[in-house]
């Protein structure tokens, strides 16, 4: 376990913002995460709880303890009443990517259209991570974890995460309750692709495919990802930076009577949900720099790091945004990202 005072977290978030913590805290294991459940004090309070740090703004020093996991391992641990279903259970600080890396390898469906999604295991059970479909809500089966509050391991089941949009009880009224030790996802042994999403389609007719191997599917998106998303090695980013809106199917009818090229996804009868890239691409910000905080030329959704950024100076172009996006189209943009 480590355990560091003053500690420097830019290798922790990944729009490279040098900030620092009073502690830091990280585990490699469930007993190592229950010593920090019962060695914690006042001082250590309010506690941040961080993945891989791909959902993270920094805007100033934090005061007291960020505690990390750094828990390896995947391992197939049972099937279940068919020979279709698999349970894979991985530690909370493994990288999103290398476990579908290896469901793919190892012939286990259904996180492929989750290709190339920053952050760790860990994360993406408590932000509900989602891309081309798919949303990790449909693949969790159970979440093993340390609470704070009692001291004790327990296991939680998908059904009690109140998963949503972009959701979960872990980032409401579980916030910062629990260090999350694994995850183990419900995977399918037949692949039933998923392609009618975004540009997925596009691309596979481009390359000549009709009907993708599992592979041949995360390499597409792989693509799409890597063209529209900025290298956080060149510029500091959080990917996706604002969560898609959605609206009332009233509302919506509406902005189509002034937009008619408005694009969307229809969620239900009542409601109906706009890419906010688009929203924010027609208020005139694709590409555009204030100081050292940019929108990414390439996807409006995502804001980046020129240089040298402070999360305030991130933190104000965010507001600019949101309050233009309001002042056009009467629609409230918030943040997707965790921002301290």
């Amino acid at each position: 376990m480590k355990s560091i005072s003053n500690y420097s977290l830019l290798k922790h978030n990944t729009f490279n913002i040098d900030a620092r913590c009073r502690r830091f805290l990280e585990y490699e294991t469930a007993d190592e995460a229950m010593q920090i459940a019962v060695s914690l004090t006042d001082e250590d309070r309010p506690l941040l709880i961080i993945g891989g740090g791909s959902n993270l703004l920094l805007t100033r020093d934090y005061p007291s303890t960020v505690v990390r996991s750094a828990v390896k391992g995947m391992h197939p641990i049972e099937e279940k009443s068919s020979d279709d279903t698999v349970l894979l259970r991985c530690g909370s600080g493994e990288k999103w990517d290398d476990v579908v890396e290896y469901c793919v390898s190892n012939g286990f469906f259904g996180a492929e259209n989750l290709s190339l999604i920053p952050g760790d295991v860990g994360a993406s059970a408590v932000q509900n991570i989602g891309a081309y479909g798919v949303e990790i809500k449909d693949i969790v089966d159970s979440i093993e974890a340390v609470d704070l509050q009692t001291c004790k391991s327990v296991v939680i089941a998908a059904s009690e995460c109140n998963y949503g949009y972009r959701e979960s009880r872990f980032k409401n009224d579980w916030r910062g309750r629990f260090l999350i030790t694994h995850v183990t996802y419900r995977l399918s042994r037949q692949f039933l692709p998923k392609v009618d999403y975004g540009q997925i389609r596009a691309e596979l007719d481009a390359d000549g495919i009709a009907e993708p191997t599992a592979r041949q599917l995360r390499d597409v998106i792989i693509r799409i990802r890597k063209d529209k998303l900025p290298d956080t090695a060149v510029e500091g980013n959080a990917g996706s930076f604002f969560v898609n809106p959605v609206v009332s199917a009233d509302k919506f009818r509406q902005l189509q009577e002034q937009w008619s090229d408005i694009p969307y996804y229809i969620i239900s009868p009542e409601s109906v949900k706009i890419p906010a890239g688009w929203l924010i691409e027609q208020c005139g910000w694709k590409g555009k720099t204030v100081g050292r905080a940019g929108v990414h030329a390439r996807q409006a959704l995502v804001l980046v790091n020129r240089g040298g950024a402070t999360g305030n100076e991130i933190l104000s172009l965010c507001n600019m945004i949101c309050a233009d996006v309001e002042r056009k189209f009467g629609i409230t943009i918030k943040p997707e990202v965790n921002i301290v």
